[in-house]
C-alpha cells in the first residue's frame, strides 16, 4: 500500500518502469487510479485537471485539499499556507480537521483529533476513527427506533385487520387473521446510512483498532437492512428530539458518503476507492462564515452565505429578463438592510512589498465596487488569509470609493492563530459596522 502526502500544487513523483516504485513515488498503475478518482470527482473540471495534473513523470496537485484514495494506494493533498513558521504535517492536518469540524458543523472537538495527528495519521484515517469512536459511543448508549409498518399472518388479531387480504387471501382460512400493525424496529433511514458509512470505512481503515470497532458497530448493526450508497433514503431522514444526539453523527456519514456542496464519490463497487476532496476556496469562505456568526452573537447583525443573488443587469425593452447574477460569499445585514459584503480570496495578497496594489486582482475590486451599488452597503471587503510576508500583523487597509462615501478594506486573517482567534480577528474587522 502506497500513501503519500503533498500540499496544495505540490508534486509526487510517478514510477513508470517496471517494477515496484521506490520510496515516495507512485507507480504508473497507482498514478493512473488515482488520476481517474480524481476526474469523476463533483468537484472535477472534465480532463480532471483542477484537481490533478498528470506531467508523465510526476502528478501535481491543484488548489483542492483531502484524500484519494484507490485501490493500494492513497494521496493526502493539504493546504499550504505560509505562516513563517516551520510546521510539520501533523500540525497542518489538525488545522484542517479544525476548519472542517467549524465549516460544516461536524462537532468533532480538538482534542482527539491532535493527539492522532501527533501520531501522524492521515487525514482520512483521523476522520474515519473520530467517526467510529463516536457511532459506537452513540450505539452502545442505545440505537434509535422507528415505527415501521408490516403485514403478517396471525391466528390472533393484532393492530387492525387488512379486510381486502383477509377476504381474498384467506376467505377460506378463518384461523388466519391477515393483521396491519406498526412495531419498533431499528431499522429506520438514519440507520441504514449509518450501517452503509460502516460498511464503506472499513474497506479503508488502516489501523487494525478501528477496524476492530468498525466490525463491533456491524455485529451491533445487523438487525439494519444493507442498502446501496447510491440507494440510500436521505429523503426520509427526520432529525428530531428522539434522536438529536445523533445530527452531527449524520453530518459525518454525508461527509463520507454524500455532500451537497463538494459530494463523496466512490466506486461502483464498495470498497475500491473513495474521494473526499474540498475546494480550499469554498472552505474558506464557509469557515469564515460560521466563525463571523459566533463573533457577531448578541448583536443586532446577522451572516448570510451565498445570499443576495441580485442582477447586474435588466434587458430592455417590454419582458426583458435580468441577466448576470451576483452571489457575494457572504452578507452581513442588519434587519433586512445589508451593511457590509465579504468576499474571501483563498490566496496571497501583497507578497511584492513594491506593488501599491498589494497584489489584488483588477477584477476582484471591479466586483466589490458592484457590490457597494447593488446591494446599497457603505463597507465592502475582501478577506485573505494572513503570511509571513506581511509581518506580524494581520493586514487591514482601507481605500476610499472615488466619487462616494463607500470605501472597500483589504484584510487579512491568521490562521495559524486557532479559531478562537480567528473569531475575535472577524470581531474586530466587522466593529465598525457594529458600531455604526
Amino acid at each position: 500500500m502506497t500513501h503519500l502526502t503533498v500540499h496544495e500544487w505540490g508534486r509526487t513523483p510517478v514510477h513508470n518502469a517496471t517494477g515496484p516504485a521506490p520510496r515516495g513515488a507512485f507507480t504508473r498503475p497507482e498514478a493512473n487510479a488515482l488520476l481517474r478518482a480524481a476526474r469523476s470527482h463533483a468537484l472535477a473540471n472534465e480532463p480532471g485537471t483542477n484537481i490533478l495534473i498528470d506531467r508523465y513523470s510526476e502528478i501535481r496537485a491543484q488548489q483542492v485539499v483531502g484524500v484519494i484514495a484507490a485501490p493500494g494506494c492513497s494521496l493526502e493533498i493539504l493546504p499550504k499556507i505560509d505562516s513563517g513558521v516551520a510546521e510539520g504535517d501533523e500540525a497542518i492536518r489538525t488545522r484542517l480537521i479544525s476548519m472542517l469540524d467549524v465549516a460544516l458543523g461536524l462537532k468533532l472537538g480538538d482534542g482527539q483529533a491532535l493527539a492522532m495527528a501527533r501520531q501522524k495519521e492521515t487525514l482520512l484515517d483521523i476522520l474515519i476513527r473520530l467517526f467510529t469512536d463516536r457511532l459506537l459511543a452513540e450505539a452502545r448508549r442505545g440505537l434509535p427506533r422507528g415505527y415501521i409498518a408490516q403485514e403478517e399472518d396471525l391466528a390472533a388479531l393484532r393492530g387492525r385487520l387488512d379486510v381486502i387480504r383477509q377476504f381474498t387471501h384467506h376467505a377460506v382460512r378463518p384461523d388466519r387473521l391477515a393483521c396491519r400493525f406498526d412495531t419498533l424496529n431499528p431499522d429506520t433511514p438514519l440507520l441504514r446510512i449509518m450501517k452503509a458509512c460502516v460498511v464503506l470505512l472499513r474497506h479503508h481503515a488502516r489501523a487494525l483498532e478501528t477496524q476492530r470497532r468498525l466490525d463491533e458497530l456491524r455485529f451491533i448493526l445487523a438487525d439494519v437492512s444493507d442498502v446501496a450508497v447510491s440507494a440510500l433514503p436521505w429523503t426520509q431522514v427526520r432529525i428530531d428530539r428522539t434522536n438529536r444526539r445523533w445530527e452531527s453523527l449524520y453530518g459525518l456519514a454525508k461527509l463520507f458518503l454524500k455532500r451537497e456542496w463538494q459530494r463523496t464519490n466512490h466506486d461502483a463497487k464498495a470498497g475500491q476507492g473513495i474521494t473526499l476532496l474540498f475546494a480550499m476556496n469554498d472552505l474558506f469562505e464557509a469557515y469564515i462564515a460560521a466563525l463571523a456568526r459566533k463573533a457577531l452573537q448578541g448583536s443586532d447583525l446577522t451572516v448570510h452565505s451565498q445570499g443576495g443573488l441580485r442582477y447586474c443587469l435588466m434587458e430592455e425593452g417590454e419582458g426583458g429578463r435580468p441577466r448576470f447574477q451576483t452571489a457575494p460569499d457572504i452578507l452581513i445585514k442588519r434587519n433586512s438592510q445589508v451593511q457590509m459584503v465579504i468576499d474571501t480570496k483563498w490566496k496571497l495578497v501583497g507578497q511584492n512589498p513594491e506593488d501599491k496594489k498589494r497584489g489584488v486582482s483588477q477584477s476582484d475590486v471591479y466586483q466589490m465596487m458592484a457590490y457597494v451599488r447593488l446591494y446599497r452597503c457603505s463597507e465592502v471587503m475582501l478577506l485573505y488569509p494572513h503570511h509571513a510576508a506581511l509581518g506580524a500583523e494581520t493586514l487591514d487597509a482601507g481605500y476610499a470609493i472615488m466619487e462616494g462615501d463607500e470605501r472597500l478594506r483589504i484584510a487579512t486573517v491568521n490562521l495559524i492563530t486557532g479559531k478562537k482567534a480567528v473569531q475575535q480577528q472577524l470581531a474586530g474587522l466587522i466593529g465598525p459596522v457594529i458600531a455604526a
